[in-house]
C-alpha cells in the first residue's frame, strides 16, 4: 500500500524560504537589475577613459551579475508555474540552474580578470586615480544598497542567496579599488592596478567557491545544505511500528523545497492517514522537507521489496 503525504511549506522553518514572498523578490531583482545595469555603463566608461583595468574588470564582473540577476529573476518566475503533465513538479528545479550558472559565469569571469591582470603587471600603465575612486565609490552604494534588497531571503534559498553574495562581493571589490586607486595616488606605484585585480579574483573565487559546490549538489538531486540524511532516518526508524526503513531518498525539487520518498516496514499494517498526516508535519517541522510520499509495507517475506538493500535504486 502507498501513501502519498504532502506537508505543506509553512515556511517557519530555516531552511524553507516560501512561495510568497515571490512579488517581494521580482521587485528586488528588477530594482537591482536596473541599478547594476546602469552602473555597468558608467564604470566601463570611465575604466576607459582612465585607462583602469581594475575598473574594466569590475565592470565585466558586474555585467556578468547583472546577467545572473536576470536569470535568476527568471527562475523565480519560472519556480511559481504549475505542474504540468511533462513537468510534473512544475519548474522549481529552474532555480537551481539558475544558481549553478551563476556560480559558473563567475569563475569564467575570474579568468578574463586574472589575465587581464597579469598583462596590466607586466607592462604597467597610467591610470586616472582619482576617477578610479569616484567610480569605485559610486559602486559601494550601488551594490551595497542591490544587496540589502536581497538579504531577508538570502539564508532560505540558493537562487537569492547567489543574488545576494554576488552584489555583497561587488560591494567589497568596489571597496578595494578605492583603496587602490588611493594608493595610486600617494606611491605613484602603476602596477598597484594590475595587483588589485588579482586580489579581486581571489575574493570572487574564495566567495563562489561554496556556492558553486552547494549548486552541484542540488543539480545532481544531493541531499540539500542543512538536512541530516542520518537524523531523518534516525527519525523514521523510531516512529511507533516500524519495523525496518529502506530506499530513503531526500533531495532538492528547488532551491527553497525538498522532497523524500522511503518505505516503511510496519508488520502490523497500515497505520491510517492520521499518522500519516502527523508524520508529514513533523518532516517538515524538523527537517524542512515539504513534499514526502511514505510507502507502507508489511515485510512479507512472499513479497519482498526490490529495494533492498538501499544500494538498490
Amino acid at each position: 500500500m502507498t501513501a502519498s503525504i504532502t506537508g505543506r511549506h509553512e515556511h517557519h522553518h530555516g531552511h524553507g524560504h516560501g512561495h510568497g514572498h515571490g512579488h517581494d523578490h521580482a521587485v528586488a531583482f528588477a530594482l537591482g537589475v536596473a541599478l547594476n545595469l546602469g552602473f555597468v555603463a558608467a564604470e566601463a566608461v570611465c575604466g576607459v577613459v582612465g585607462n583602469s583595468v581594475a575598473l574594466l574588470a569590475d565592470a565585466g564582473h558586474n555585467l556578468g551579475d547583472v546577467l545572473g540577476l536576470a536569470i535568476a529573476w527568471g527562475a523565480t518566475a519560472l519556480a511559481r508555474r504549475r505542474p504540468s503533465h511533462r513537468f510534473t513538479y512544475g519548474l522549481r528545479s529552474s532555480s537551481i540552474l539558475a544558481a549553478l550558472f551563476n556560480a559558473i559565469v563567475l569563475l569564467i569571469a575570474v579568468g578574463g580578470i586574472i589575465v587581464e591582470a597579469l598583462n596590466r603587471l607586466a607592462a604597467p600603465q597610467p591610470v586616472a586615480s582619482r576617477l578610479i575612486m569616484a567610480v569605485a565609490a559610486a559602486g559601494i552604494v550601488v551594490n551595497g544598497a542591490s544587496a540589502l534588497l536581497f538579504l531577508g531571503g538570502r539564508r532560505g534559498d540558493l537562487n537569492i542567496r547567489a543574488a545576494f553574495l554576488h552584489l555583497a562581493a561587488d560591494a567589497g571589490v568596489s571597496l578595494a579599488v578605492v583603496l587602490t586607486g588611493a594608493a595610486i595616488l600617494l606611491t605613484g606605484w602603476m602596477w598597484l592596478d594590475g595587483a588589485a585585480s588579482l586580489a579581486v579574483a581571489l575574493v570572487i573565487v574564495l566567495g563562489t567557491w561554496r556556492l558553486l559546490r552547494d549548486a552541484i549538489n542540488l543539480a545532481l538531486a544531493g541531499v540539500p545544505p542543512g538536512i541530516d540524511a542520518g537524523a531523518v532516518r534516525a527519525h523514521l526508524d523510531r516512529l511507533a511500528g516500524v519495523a525496518a526503513v529502506h530506499d530513503l531518498h531526500i533531495w532538492p525539487i528547488s532551491t527553497t523545497e525538498t522532497a523524500l520518498t522511503c518505505h516503511l516496514v510496519m508488520p502490523a499494517g497500515h497505520p491510517g492517514d492520521e499518522m500519516l498526516a502527523a508524520l508529514a508535519q513533523q518532516l517538515h517541522q524538523r527537517f524542512a522537507i515539504d513534499h514526502a510520499t511514505i510507502q507502507v509495507e508489511t515485510g512479507d517475506p512472499d513479497h519482498p521489496c526490490k529495494l533492498v538493500p538501499d544500494h538498490v535504486v
